[in-house]
């Protein structure tokens, strides 16, 4: 087709013999023909890519739009419009894309779409409105709500006289409000629109009830909600991009009621629904799928599968601008950086996302990191800094309506939650517990599920703190049953070294004496599967499974346990106390080595020296006694 004189495949058939540079591709249909296809060594062909721009370069033009008519042809629009655009041809891309442009969409094509459609004048664009429309789709996918806005109100005065850029724009609307974080506004404007179902679009008649069961689900109405997906279901019309959408918002509802894997496997269809592989491949699909299942995959205690997956999806979300994937991948990533021991990272990222909540006016954006830096302060044991962190973090613009709704990033991380866990490691563990009673009752209630479990774990951390380890193994029972059926593992690892205690108990229960001495009591054996759970989560937080501390037997009045030493029968050294500073703080091996500027074996050297010195038999130990000492404020 661009070198009409040359015979083509006998020239293929010697390059193909010769072994030069030619690459088969999979799909042979794609020739057009019935015939083999195949591509150039991609550094070949920036070769002659280069060598034609430099000998003809007149004849680039000819050349794409030989090369568009060939594609076209071949029914193989997406090539078509991208040589038509690289050849100048600009009315030409215009009516290819009026042809094929709403296809696309549905395949969930949006990032190409947008940088098409930003290929393309104002003047000409003005005169397609249904284009106009499905470019507000893209835009919304990839640049934001904010940017479709913008689009949108310009297309208004011409809306009313083309129904399917009408029926697309309805369906539009209620998403870019729930998308700004006005999800209350964008409910009645989209029952208002649900009333005039069905439109002229199934594409658009999808997208509306898909994007009106997040804002019901968000409102309170799990019901209602999968009400609206079934229905999304029965008029997806073979939509790739409805589907992923579908699964997706069901695999919230099934997070939030506790059913992680049954989320999970949504959120892996969600992936899968592209058309750009038939096998699944989680890094093709959609920011929108791709943030959700991260946070299956860090739940799991799968970090490196986590981190992997935003490495690909933050940026997206980023740009997006959704406030809760925002928030979710921002708030993973600082916390796997913490894990990891990269503290510096952590907080980095919380500063950008502090940043970006300002810039884009989401005051819960900026809420949300200010309260996961206090997250961090406290399980850094700074109580100063977590309070002054907290107390920024408390906006009554945001926790009220946060409380009132049900925000997916906040269903077990909000204002509550993190006060509570200010009062086990700073406050009165009996308040803290009393306080729980009613969050716990409400979650329960409303069929708040990962909620429930959340509070649980804070209820037994509460119980341990009020010196009742066996009354903390008994609330920790229900956790860890969920948690080895369900696979929920961050939720409890989350909450730091207060948990071990608790879990050495739920493993080696004992007899012991009650508040009142005629009476005692004995913990159940935990059953075999949450035993095993248990288990699991110590191993993650480096602690053996030891008995707890307190002997079988002991009098009521009797001293809990030896009574803490005075003093160090041998000081720390300097470099030791920095060693530790770094290990309270969160810094792993390697990251204390980089900050110290020696070798691991080093860093391991001095650790053994203070587990010495101070008689601890893990981290976490050194870092409690040392502050039982007053050798860490």
């Amino acid at each position: 087709a661009l070198v009409p004189r040359a015979d083509g495949a006998a020239m293929l058939q010697a390059l193909e013999q010769a072994h030069l540079f030619l690459v088969p591709l999979a799909d042979e249909a794609q020739g057009g023909q019935g015939g083999h296809s195949w591509r150039y060594h991609s550094m070949f062909a920036d070769f002659l890519r280069a060598q034609l721009l430099r000998e003809q370069p007149g004849e680039l033009t000819r050349l794409h739009l030989a090369a568009s008519g060939w594609y076209e042809s071949c029914g193989r629009p997406v090539p078509a419009i991208e040589h038509a655009l690289e050849g100048g041809d600009l009315p030409h891309a215009l009516s290819l894309l009026a042809r094929h442009a709403e296809a696309l969409m549905e395949q969930g094509r949006m990032r190409l779409l947008s940088r098409w459609f930003s290929a393309m004048p104002a003047p000409l664009m003005a005169r397609e409105p249904l284009l106009q429309a499905v470019a507000a789709y893209a835009d919304c996918f990839t640049r934001g709500p904010w940017q479709a806005q913008q689009r949108l109100d310009a297309l208004r005065p011409r809306m009313a006289a083309d129904p399917a850029a009408q029926a697309l724009v309805m369906a539009l609307q209620p998403l870019l409000l729930a998308m700004m974080d006005r999800v209350e506004e964008a409910a009645p404007l989209g029952r208002q629109a649900l009333a005039c179902l069905p439109s002229c679009r199934p594409f658009a008649d999808s997208s509306l009830t898909n994007a009106m069961a997040y804002v019901v689900s968000v409102l309170g109405d799990a019901e209602e909600a999968h009400r609206l997906l079934d229905a999304a279901r029965s008029t997806q019309a073979g939509s790739l991009f409805s589907r992923m959408y579908t699964e997706a918002m069901e695999g919230v509802l099934d997070l939030s009621g506790g059913r992680l894997r049954q989320a999970a496997s949504r959120f892996r269809v969600a992936l899968a629904a592209t058309p750009r592989s038939a096998s699944y491949n989680p890094t093709n699909g959609n920011a929108w799928a791709g943030v959700l299942h991260a946070g299956v995959l860090y739940e799991t205690n799968d970090l490196d599968g986590a981190d992997h997956l935003l490495n690909v999806y933050l940026p997206l979300a980023r740009d997006v601008g959704l406030p809760d994937h925002v928030i979710s991948s921002y708030r993973m990533r600082a916390r796997i950086a913490f894990v990891r021991g990269d503290v510096d990272a952590a907080f980095g990222l919380l500063t950008e996302l502090e940043y970006l909540g300002h810039e884009r006016q989401l005051p819960r954006v900026t809420a949300s990191a200010r309260l996961e830096h206090a997250r961090i302060f406290v399980l850094q044991g700074n109580r100063a800094a977590a309070s002054e962190a907290l107390e920024r973090a408390d906006d009554p613009g945001v926790w009220p309506r946060v409380e009132r709704l049900r925000l997916p990033p906040h269903e077990v991380e909000d204002i509550a939650i993190a006060r509570l866990r200010w009062g086990l490691h700073f406050g009165d563990c009996r308040a803290v517990r009393d306080a729980i009673a009613p969050l716990l009752a409400d979650a329960q209630l409303r069929g708040r599920r990962h909620r429930s479990l959340k509070l649980q774990v804070l209820c037994a951390l509460a119980e341990a703190g009020c010196g009742d380890l066996d009354a903390a193994a008994a609330m920790l029972a229900q956790p860890l049953r969920h948690g080895a059926s369900e696979g929920f593992v961050r939720l409890m690892l989350d909450e730091g070294p207060l948990l071990a205690p608790v879990l050495q108990r739920v493993l080696s229960p004992s007899l012991s004496l009650s508040q009142t001495p005629s009476l005692t009591r004995r913990t159940e054996p935990a059953e075999p599967e949450a035993a095993a759970h248990a288990q699991r989560l110590l191993s993650a937080l480096g602690e053996p499974a030891e008995p707890a501390d307190t002997p079988e037997l002991q009098a009521a009045d009797a001293p809990q346990g030896p009574a803490p030493a005075t003093a160090l029968a041998e000081p720390l050294t300097r470099k030791e106390l920095r060693v530790l500073e770094l290990l309270a703080s969160g810094y792993s091996n390697a990251a204390m080595a980089e900050k110290l500027f020696v070798s691991d074996s080093t860093v391991r050297t001095h650790l053994r020296s203070i587990n010495l010195k101070l008689g601890a038999r893990s981290r976490t130990q050194a870092v409690a006694l040392a502050r039982e000492l007053r050798v860490l404020r």
